[in-house]
């Protein structure tokens, strides 16, 4: 099929980009900086188009864009949030509708969005609301048909969700342990996400509505952090105390890389069940070669590449739970940030030994990754003064 991706240079989208063109589709991959789409290996074997979602003429034009190179578009993969971003609701409803409306003036049969699970709760955090939202916003009248694809958090190196469980299971050797931190969770392998993706794309497989997806483990995010310690050989203990997830969500943004915002707005979200409430796809779309993965096996793949070996290319990658060159700067973990900041001002023959911040024991682990990483970030600001 002709498949428009949006949100392809992200995480999810890059690795699906992959995935379509194994699967012998014809992709044009679009994103707002076209320049960017260059950096990816597979930006050869696609149709590379520029598309601002929040611009509706913009949309319009990417449709036509992508029919001129490649013909009429069959299926869209809407990918695109700005969840971290003030006045992330609106800005994402705005794009959803223009991306519809311009889907259905230009004949599309078939929109497949990735969002997340939606509890049934009276209160929902924003950035739950507006994956619902975005949902209702993609579905307009003599539109597009929609898939609606839900997951809780997907594990794999470059996974927003994953890398803040990377940063707090390396940076709190002690953990302080809420009650939400118990909360049921149905995570997936960002494996399992992209066999679900593809698959949403035939109409004959998956008809038109909303489904959940997730993998065959039902834990909880103290679990994951104690599988993640315990797979990643950190030192890790719980303390028990009262912290609601708005103060949680600040202290993230401050001890966490991840963009501040981004973290926040994740972290709110933890308030909720995130278990599966709908439909799932399992009796439509039998499970990948072995079986959908286990949370263990998942978090070992993706801890598999070391922070030692430099990434590859999307489309290279031996597994797509790896890390990837064009994943953000601040993934991969501290042992990786501290060697990639470390390298410039270290003398090549002294490099060889910047390996030895990976086997660091016990609870000095993450102080020290954590120190050294900040001690790093600020010495160029202190010269610049």
């Amino acid at each position: 099929m002709r498949i428009l991706v949006t949100g392809a240079t992200g995480y999810v989208g890059s690795r699906l980009v992959t995935a379509l063109l194994a699967d012998h589709h014809q992709v044009a991959a679009a994103s707002r900086n076209p320049a960017r789409i260059k950096r990816f290996g597979w930006f050869d074997d696609v149709v590379p188009i520029t598309l601002d979602a929040s611009d509706a003429a913009s949309a319009h034009a990417a449709f036509g864009l992508s029919r001129d190179a490649a013909g009429p578009v069959d299926v869209v993969y809407y990918l695109v949030h700005a969840i971290g971003q003030p006045g992330f609701r609106d800005a994402d409803k705005t794009a959803a509708a223009n991306i519809a409306a311009a889907a259905r003036d230009a004949g599309v049969r078939r929109i497949v969005y990735l969002g997340g699970f939606v509890p049934q709760d009276e209160t929902l955090s924003e950035h739950l609301v507006s994956r619902a939202e975005v949902a209702q916003a993609l579905t307009v009248e003599g539109g597009p048909e929609v898939v609606w694809l839900g997951a809780a958090i997907i594990i794999g190196a470059g996974s927003t969700s994953f890398e803040m469980m990377r940063y707090v299971g390396d940076r709190f050797p002690v953990m302080p342990m809420p009650a939400w931190m118990d909360n049921p969770i149905e995570p997936i392998s960002i494996r399992d996400v992209l066999h679900y993706l593809v698959a949403a794309a035939d109409a004959d497989q998956v008809p038109a509505g909303a489904y959940d997806i997730y993998g065959p483990d039902t834990t909880s995010y103290r679990s994951l952090l104690k599988t993640y310690a315990r797979i990643s050989g950190r030192w890790h203990a719980g303390l028990r105390l009262p912290l609601d997830t708005t103060v949680a969500s600040l202290i993230t943004g401050l001890a966490l890389p991840v963009p501040r915002g981004l973290a926040g707005d994740l972290v709110e979200s933890l308030d909720h069940l995130m278990l599966a409430s709908g439909i799932g796809l399992r009796d439509r779309v039998p499970d990948p070669p072995g079986g959908l993965l286990p949370v263990e096996d998942a978090i070992a793949l993706a801890l598999g590449n070391r922070s030692d070996n430099p990434p590859r290319p999307v489309n290279a990658l031996a597994d797509p739970h790896h890390l990837a060159d064009t994943d953000p700067g601040w993934a991969g973990g501290d042992a990786l940030r501290i060697r990639r900041l470390a390298r410039a001002v270290t003398p090549p023959i002294a490099r060889p030994t910047l390996g030895l911040v990976n086997i660091v024991p016990g609870p000095l682990a993450g102080a020290l990754r954590t120190g050294l990483d900040i001690l790093i970030m600020l010495t160029p600001k202190v010269w610049s003064a």
